[in-house]
């Protein structure tokens, strides 16, 4: 991983910014910037509803199951990296799991994720799924998942490696990436262009706010979204006046 991607500076700031703009419009920035390949496939949250997240990325790697490693008899002891994963993620950061798309076996349960929320970070995303859906919804703690697995982790799935580069829903997530996620899904900002990206998504969301306004009035799309040299001078005056602060 390039070094600069690992020490570009993610201010208090950025992360605010984010939490104003919708995974939606955070991807069209991306796009705008060449980045493309940023919203794992088929990941949605848990429950509709639940907090927004935004959060620098500490992540969890899974391979397939071995019979001679691992399995229930290593849960409980300190080398068990599952379960060091909650105990390792740092407050404000968010656990990304890499399953390979793992849904025979949960990727943890709630009592795992409520180790998260106690600590002080900010969420859990996995391309395979939780079990104790009903009890993590109660805790309202940020959770993405490709779909409910009531079985057991160890049945399918062995943790090797922590806070490495991984895929999740066929994007790259690199330790220290910021990732957001709101009620349509979830978005994986690389670390680098973090700063860029928080500043104009946030002014997209208060022209899309200023659009949206011109389209209750009547105004017709053409010239107004994608934005013309015209409507951003409009859109001047309407941030002037005090709109969309």
């Amino acid at each position: 991983m390039n070094a600069d991607a690992i020490a570009a500076d993610v201010s208090a700031v950025d992360l605010e910014l984010l939490t104003h703009a919708s995974v939606a419009t955070i991807t069209t920035c991306l796009y705008r910037a060449g980045v493309r390949r940023v919203c794992p496939t088929g990941i949605a949250p848990l429950a509709s509803g639940q907090p927004r997240m935004v959060g620098e990325a500490f992540t969890l790697r899974f391979v397939p199951a071995r019979e001679d490693v691992g399995g229930i008899e290593s849960y409980g002891g300190r080398g068990n990296l599952h379960q060091a994963a909650f105990e390792e993620c740092p407050p404000g950061a968010v656990l990304v799991i890499d399953t390979r798309g793992e849904t025979r076996s949960c990727s943890c349960g709630d009592l795992l994720i409520g180790r998260l929320k106690a600590r002080g970070c900010r969420g859990v995303v996995t391309d395979g799924g939780f079990r104790d859906t009903p009890d993590i919804v109660a805790l309202g703690f940020p959770a993405y998942q490709r779909v409910a697995v009531p079985s057991p982790s160890f049945g399918f799935l062995q943790a090797v490696e922590l806070n490495v580069p991984i895929g999740c829903g066929d994007v790259a997530v690199y330790p220290g990436d910021i990732v957001v996620g709101d009620g349509e899904g979830i978005v994986v900002i690389p670390r680098r262009m973090a700063h860029q990206i928080a500043i104009e998504a946030f002014e997209q969301t208060r022209y899309d706010a200023f659009a949206s306004d011109e389209i209750a009035r009547g105004r017709t799309v053409i010239g107004l979204y994608p934005a013309t040299d015209a409507s951003r001078a409009e859109f001047a005056t309407w941030c002037a006046r005090g709109n969309g602060a």
